[in-house]
């Protein structure tokens, strides 16, 4: 009985950083190696990081990396490590993730098929390694193989899938699995999307089962670029049985699952399977031979490592939740800022801004403790009291303001001096009426006549906002923060936002996540919220007000879905428009068959305005500061949702819209 102690790795790296990448890797061997593990898979470009962008293109990248797999192949005394690198091979660059054996490089698997939709750009800096080839090449001072991989150590045969290899029809593991292949190594980046854990288990399993192997799957963690957030969601799976899940969604830098597999049960298994048929040929390829012997690992009884959040039914508000301020945590702890500021307006959008930032503050607690978290975050331990805890590195690390108009209302101000108090933020309340008169004044004078609200609506309604901006700039300049802009995607849409207004911000945390969601949250988060912190009561004030800008007059009654659109249609046309692709008379019969409640020219009136909107402000889309990916409806031009900022508008389609109507 050959039993072999295998590990999976998730990585919270940062592109460029040699030397905290290269921490993070030992770590993870010394844990792997504590837990008497004899093969240990890394993730992706793991080295490097895999969001480098352009900078992979630089042929010092390309050196250092293959420099710090040097400094690393000593960490791997007695056992087997898949360390992640780009190299350089007959002038192209390929993702590869090198076998380490004993201090020994071995050899190095080649990406095969590379991720180039949605928010992956791989084909931009990588060539595909042509299956079922190998050559040689000289790396880290070894003449070694290279390409698609069958390792052979003390026996046992391992092969390679790298990420997307595993989600394409003609994969490595077809080949590997008839020559034979005992285990399969999958080094991912594997970024978080709503539900994609239960995907990503599914396919890991059936791999396991289908190809009769061990199955081992690591995963970067954390926001690791700025923009992508990976759930770090490693799985071990055997002959169709899942035998280990790690952790998803951690603040930790590193985590490792570990499990024991049968090797000669594997095999039994595959041999009994009417439908395996191994490849026979005198003249093929054999495996990179290793002289190195593994340690046989005693048998042992498994046991769930899911955190709590996990083993209760998590929701999509819970996900939400954990990938955000997972989001937050490691974009305030990489731009080593020192804290955060949010525009307080008493409404949704910048409440659960707000309160993303508390609850950030009260998952790290829970995970490492005040000393650590607060090390995390580069807190000097004497600027905050004696006893750590929640409303002191919340007070610390968040600074909120409302900024008055004479639009404003008392109920509103009410509001955000209550959520900024529940959640135990530093709090100003700011008047910036005198500076909206003001330009209001200076441009009467330039033109020589009076603003009127029946004519300059836009102008004085944008005057606001913008005067809002200057204020919390100059409290994020103060303390060295982030300034967090509160648009979300459903207002990105169809640009209803003030450009250097409301979009003021060096990150948008929410611009990923449509209205109605966040509306949904934030119900939840009032009589709910996250499991082992509870609800947030105090946002029935806000949840209890219709959303509005409160830039118009108070007798207007001015409502954001008055100006608008009902927000619960408005996500639904931009799905059909936007992410279904979809032309203006397909989206109505759509949306028709799914809202009875309006009658059909009423609807073509809303498909209209988002249509028109839509195309008239994709350039304040592609102004929005960066936001975090979590469904495959973000909207972001950068990673995700790519449309000419000049184009013909859907005139055509339109004016055929109308004649139907």
């Amino acid at each position: 009985m050959k039993l072999l102690r295998v590990a999976a790795a998730a990585l919270n790296q940062t592109p460029l950083d040699w030397d905290g990448n290269a921490d993070n890797i030992r770590r993870a061997i010394a844990i792997a190696r504590e837990r008497e593990v004899q093969i240990l898979c890394l993730p992706e470009l793991c080295i490097t990081g895999y969001g480098c962008e352009d900078a992979f293109f630089s042929h010092a990248v390309a050196m250092m990396a293959e420099q710090v797999l040097s400094e690393l192949l000593g960490e791997t005394h007695g056992m087997a490590v898949s360390i992640g690198l780009p190299l350089l091979y007959g002038g192209a660059l390929f993702n590869g993730s090198a076998l380490v054996v004993d201090g020994r490089l071995v050899g190095v698997a080649a990406k095969q098929r590379l991720a180039g939709d949605g928010l992956h750009y791989e084909p931009r800096w990588f060539k595909p390694w042509p299956a079922g080839q190998s050559a040689t090449m000289r790396l880290a001072g070894e003449e070694c193989r290279v390409g698609e991989m069958l390792f052979e150590v003390d026996g046992v045969r391992i092969g390679f899938e790298i990420c997307e290899d595993a989600w394409v029809a003609d994969r490595p593991a077809d080949h590997l699995m008839r020559r034979g292949v005992d285990l399969i190594l999958n080094p991912s980046a594997s970024h978080f999307a709503f539900g994609k854990h239960a995907t990503r288990r599914q396919l890991v399993v059936e791999s396991s089962r289908t190809f009769g192997v061990g199955y081992v799957y690591s995963n970067l963690a954390g926001n690791e670029a700025g923009r992508v957030i990976y759930d770090g969601h490693t799985l071990i799976a055997a002959s169709g049985e899942l035998l280990v899940s790690g952790p998803r969604l951690t603040m930790a830098p590193v985590s490792v699952i570990d499990a024991v597999v049968d090797v000669d049960a594997l095999r039994m298994r595959r041999a009994q399977s009417a439908s395996f048929q191994p490849a026979v040929e005198l003249n093929a390829e054999p495996a990179v031979a290793v002289d190195f012997s593994f340690n046989n690992a005693a048998p042992e009884v498994r046991v769930s490592r899911a955190a709590a959040w996990e083993a209760a039914e998590s929701s999509q508000e819970e996900e939400f939740t954990r990938a955000i301020t997972l989001g937050l945590f490691d974009y305030l702890r990489k731009s080593r800022a020192k804290g955060f500021v949010v525009s307080l307006s008493g409404g949704a959008d910048s409440a659960a801004v707000a309160a993303l930032v508390a609850i950030m503050v009260r998952l790290g607690l829970e995970e490492f403790g005040g000393e650590r978290f607060a090390m995390l975050l580069g807190i000097d331990r004497s600027q905050i009291s004696a006893e750590i805890d929640a409303a002191a590195l919340v007070g610390r690390l968040l600074t909120t303001a409302y900024q008055s108009t004479r639009q404003s209302s008392a109920i509103t101000l009410s509001a955000a001096a209550a959520i900024a108090k529940a959640i135990g933020a530093t709090h100003y309340e700011l008047d910036v009426d005198d500076v909206c008169q003001s330009y209001r004044s200076k441009v009467e004078a330039a033109l020589g006549r009076q603003l009127q609200w029946s004519t300059d609506d836009v102008t004085l309604q944008n005057i606001q906002a913008r005067a809002r901006g200057p204020s919390v700039w100059m409290l994020a300049n103060v303390n060295n923060a982030l300034l967090l802009a509160t648009s979300n995607r459903s207002e990105a849409a169809v640009g209803y936002a003030t450009m250097d207004g409301d979009t003021c911000g060096g990150i948008s945390p929410i611009a990923g996540i449509d209205k109605a969601f966040l509306r949904r949250w934030l119900r939840w988060l009032e009589v709910q919220g996250p499991v082992g912190i509870g609800p947030l009561p105090e946002l029935a004030v806000v949840n209890a007000l219709r959303p509005t800008a409160e830039l118009r007059p108070a007798e207007q009654s001015q409502t954001d879905e008055t100006d608008l659109m009902p927000y619960d249609l408005l996500d639904a046309i931009e799905h059909q428009a936007i992410g279904e692709k979809r032309s203006p008379g397909e989206v109505l019969a759509f949306v028709a068959a799914e809202f009875t409640q309006y009658a059909q020219p009423q609807l073509v009136i809303w498909i209209r305005r988002f249509f028109e909107l839509w195309c008239r402000n994709q350039w304040k889309r592609e102004r929005y500061a960066p936001s975090f990916h979590v469904d495959d409806k973000n909207l972001d031009p950068k990673t995700w949702c790519r449309f000419p900022i000049l184009s013909g508008g859907f005139r055509r389609e339109l004016r055929e819209l109308d004649a139907g109507r």
